[in-house]
């Protein structure tokens, strides 16, 4: 089993999630299952998104996709996106 982990901070959280939902079919093309998106207790806007993955491959491809680039800028990252490959 693989998992994705992403963690970065956002301009405005409502913003922000607006964007990530209306992205899901391309997480679902990629073959990730949202496990679990979490919020700082410190700090609202930044968020770590756990994904399981049926492909780590796909999940790489992804990551590294000029069209995820793209989106996180449009809603608002507004930091380097910290990406992690994670296997059980």
């Amino acid at each position: 089993m693989a998992f994705l982990l992403i963690r970065h901070k956002v301009r405005d959280f409502k913003t922000w999630k607006t964007g990530y939902d209306a992205h899901q079919p391309k997480r679902t093309e990629a073959g990730l299952t949202e496990k679990y998106l979490l919020r700082n207790s410190d700090d609202a806007n930044e968020v770590v998104i756990l994904f399981e993955t049926q492909d780590l491959n796909r999940a790489k491809a992804f990551a590294a996709s000029a069209d995820l680039r793209e989106k996180m800028q449009e809603v608002g990252v507004v930091d380097k996106p910290d990406i992690y490959f994670l296997e059980r």
